[in-house]
């Protein structure tokens, strides 16, 4: 499976830990501690990927993906057509 790396954002409130995906729409969670926040934003990624994958979203050009890599950003709908290939 190909990996990516997504920004996050993790905020500290009044009730602990706060983290979103920007890239990812509706994609947060929180924790108690930053840690713990760190680590349920990362399965909230991986299972918002998943998910779409799954359901086979179909996702404008302007839905990008990006890799933080030394790899382009490029397109869902071209990552999606890769899991069904392979």
């Amino acid at each position: 499976m190909r990996r990516y790396r997504f920004p996050v954002v993790i905020e500290k409130d009044k009730d602990g830990w706060f983290a979103m995906c920007p890239d990812l729409q509706g994609c947060c969670t929180q924790g108690d501690t930053y840690e713990e926040a760190l680590e349920n934003i990362k399965d909230a990624i991986r299972l918002h990927v998943e998910d779409r994958v799954e359901i086979e979203v179909s996702l404008s050009d302007e839905d990008l993906i990006e890799s933080r890599s030394n790899e382009p950003s490029r397109p869902f709908r071209e990552y999606l057509a890769e899991k069904r290939e392979g």
